[in-house]
């Protein structure tokens, strides 16, 4: 047969086909070897240098990104700053206090009359009052300086006594109808700072520090002043506006307030490799309050406090014009490296607007980029090195390819028998064979991955049911002790009220033979009417006690009538009532009645409390001792007025565990005693919106027990 025509397309195939034989022809190990020297040495050099690229570009924008989220943490503590000044303005407006003041500086007339009649009482007690109370309202919330204007924005009290009080910014009377504090950032130029206090004005000039990169400029000291100003109106009752409250916080030199920023974005331990993050507030473009320091710089009184020995804050020097150009100029955010004073850093800068939408300020923070940077280069070094190490394990295996055939079937084999032995962890892991070996050696991991999760799956069930059980083992524990508290105070209830039914009887046996008694004695009772008063005053007590018991088992169907008791008064009539005690003990009696208040009270039912803390005063003096009667003015925390009344031992004093339950039912130390009689106590005491405090007295005063009862008054003794 004669061969026919050979086509291009036929010896294209022919010539694939014998390069494919020749391919085929060669060894396993040559193979391997052209497969890995290709990706090695052409792929994997070019795949590095996109990664360190990446790298980089990736690093820096991770920087970008967290001085972004660093920047929105700062600047929403500023925006709750404003709110709470305007808060805390609103607070003032608003108080009963405020508005009783200016009630009794000009009760007929209000609110015209109002500015006449303070500024004819700046000589006066009701200048002086109002003084007080703005002083007050200062300390009580926080701020810097509070101000009370009239409607036509005349001064009607300040904090302090200002030497000019028409000095301070133009009067800029808030919307018509507002009815809320608002709040805002202002710029005082000097002219308007009359109104800050001495102390405040100090802290306003900053004088400028010649700063690398800054705008050039001819001042020497930024001498105006940032603050935060809130107003609020205070309104009548039928809404009309009486007066204005002007409040504020000074943000020159603040600080604390910058300080607190900082802390916040940047807590301790937030940045790595020694990284040091910082927060700035500007007034332009001077710094007027930041934690940037100045390292090995002059010690110059105007750059603020400092960690001394050459490092100060950096207050009074300037921002870059790149940064001052972008910020205040175009209104921009900047988000990239900056320079600050003397090192770079990654910074972000914010423009801060006052209430006209000016742009005044700068919020900025940022952390140094110096660590960073150096991480950065060691990333990229590291990342070079890997790849070359790479390049050189994997030449190295290629060379050593022909113990890669067998080493997958020992893996595999050595797994087994780990796993045989206990260590169900084991597993073959990858092979470099991508035949039927490396297949095997695949599905025997993932055999062995299956039983080890069906495992885990068990173990974890397991556990899930010993939780269950325990969850319902300690539900059922609580329930029971609940159970039993409960149990335990109805029959408590039970009790007390069976034993008040059975004393009243014998109660009115006593009154009765006691008025008889009084009756048939007639004038010859005379010299002993003091004894009779005093038994009638005691079954009083005995009634009332009945009532309590009656109370405790039916607490809403008694109460008892409130009078003013004088502290000292009933201590002493106290004392009258254990002197049976008293006597039979070596037990001297130390008084400093301090209060000149009176408490609001059930007279019968403060004896009784005070009788019971004497009583066990006296009993943990055994040996005798000193019992210490106190009484002195107190003030809640929420402003109301109150008196202490203290009855302290010289006893051994109370453990820390027994103070911690004393006042619970049925808690004694006492062999014979109930454990209700503190708890009772406390009750009463907690009636009238007070407390019992157990404490022991403080160290180098000797040992022994102190028993404060708080009570609230309205009511003063005088000087008499």
């Amino acid at each position: 047969m004669v061969p026919g025509p050979v086509s291009p397309g036929n010896l294209g195939a022919a010539a694939g086909a014998r390069r494919g034989a020749w391919f085929a022809a060669w060894p396993i190990r040559r193979k391997l070897l052209a497969m890995v020297l290709l990706p090695l040495l052409g792929v994997l050099p070019l795949l590095g240098l996109v990664l360190l690229v990446w790298g980089n570009a990736a690093l820096d924008r991770l920087l970008i990104t967290k001085v972004r989220s660093d920047l929105a943490v700062a600047h929403g503590y500023f925006d709750r700053v404003l709110g709470e000044v305007a808060a805390s303005t609103g607070a003032v407006a608003d108080s009963q206090a405020l508005h009783a003041a200016l009630l009794a500086a000009s009760p007929a007339g209000l609110p015209a009359a109002i500015a006449a009649a303070t500024s004819a009482a700046r000589p006066a007690d009701g200048g002086a009052a109002l003084r007080a109370l703005m002083a007050r309202f200062k300390q009580r919330e926080g701020l810097d300086f509070v101000r009370l204007r009239d409607g036509s924005g005349r001064l009607l009290a300040a904090d302090f006594d200002p030497a000019d009080p028409a000095a301070g910014p133009a009067w800029q009377p808030p919307v018509a109808g507002s009815g809320r504090a608002t709040a805002a950032i202002e710029v005082l130029a000097p002219a308007e700072q009359g109104l800050l206090s001495p102390a405040l004005r100090q802290r306003v000039p900053v004088p400028l520090v010649a700063t690398r990169n800054a705008q050039p400029s001819e001042r020497q000291q930024e001498d105006r002043a940032m603050v935060v100003r809130a107003t609020a109106p205070v309104l009548a009752a039928d809404g009309r506006v009486l007066a204005w409250v002007q409040a504020g916080v000074l943000l020159n030199r603040n600080l604390p307030f910058i300080d607190h920023i900082n802390a916040i974005v940047y807590p301790q331990g937030a940045l790595p490799f020694g990284s040091q993050g910082t927060a700035t507030l500007f007034l332009d473009d001077v710094r007027i309050s930041t934690n940037v320091r100045l390292f090995d710089g002059p010690a110059a009184g105007g750059l603020g406090g400092g960690a001394g020995g050459g490092e100060q804050r950096a207050i009074g020097t300037r921002v870059s014009m790149a940064v001052r150009d972008a910020v205040l100029g175009r209104g921009e955010t900047w988000l990239d490296r900056a320079f600050v004073v003397n090192d770079w850093y990654v910074s972000a800068y914010q423009p801060l607007a006052n209430g006209q939408g000016q742009r005044v300020g700068m919020l900025y923070v940022g952390y140094l980029e110096r660590p960073f940077t150096l991480l950065k280069y060691s990333v990229l070094a590291g990342i070079g090195l890997v790849f070359f190490g790479v390049m050189i394990v994997a030449a190295l295996l290629v060379l050593r390819w022909a113990g890669l055939i067998f080493r997958p079937i020992e893996q595999m084999a050595q797994t087994m028998r780990q796993v045989e032995a206990g260590a169900l962890a084991s597993r073959v892991g990858p092979v470099a064979s991508a035949d039927e070996i490396g297949a095997l050696a695949g599905h025997l991991d993932h055999l062995l991955d299956t039983i080890a999760d069906k495992t885990q799956a068990l173990q974890r069930w397991n556990a899930e049911l010993d939780a269950k059980v325990a969850d319902r083992t300690r539900a059922l524990e609580a329930a029971q002790q609940q159970l039993l508290r409960t149990e335990k105070m109805a029959a408590v209830g039970q009790l007390t009220a069976s034993i008040a039914h059975e004393v009243n009887n014998p109660i009115a046996v006593i009154q009765g033979n006691l008025d008889l008694m009084r009756e048939l004695l007639g004038p010859q009772a005379q010299p002993v009417l003091a004894e009779l008063k005093l038994v009638d005053e005691q079954i009083e007590r005995m009634r009332l006690i009945v009532t309590q018991l009656l109370q405790f088992a039916r607490p809403n169907e008694f109460a008892g009538y409130v009078e003013a008791v004088q502290p000292g008064r009933a201590l002493d009539d106290c004392l009258v009532l254990a002197k049976h005690l008293l006597a039979r003990s070596r037990i001297s009696i130390a008084r400093d009645f301090a209060s000149r208040r009176v408490a609001m009270i059930n007279r019968q039912e403060l004896q009784q409390v005070l009788v019971n803390l004497i009583v066990n005063a006296i009993q943990a003096m055994p040996e005798g001792g000193v019992l210490s009667l106190a009484t002195s003015d107190w003030t809640a925390a929420d402003g109301r007025l109150g008196l202490r009344i203290e009855v302290a031992d010289t006893g051994p004093g109370l453990a820390d565990a027994l103070i911690g339950e004393l006042f619970k039912p049925f808690v004694t130390r006492k062999q014979d005693g109930t454990g209700l009689g503190l708890w009772i106590s406390r009750s009463i005491v907690e009636r009238y919106g007070g407390d019992i405090v157990a404490s022991n007295r403080p160290a180098g005063q000797g040992s022994g027990a102190v028993m404060a009862v708080l009570l609230a008054c309205d009511v003063a003794l005088g000087a008499a």
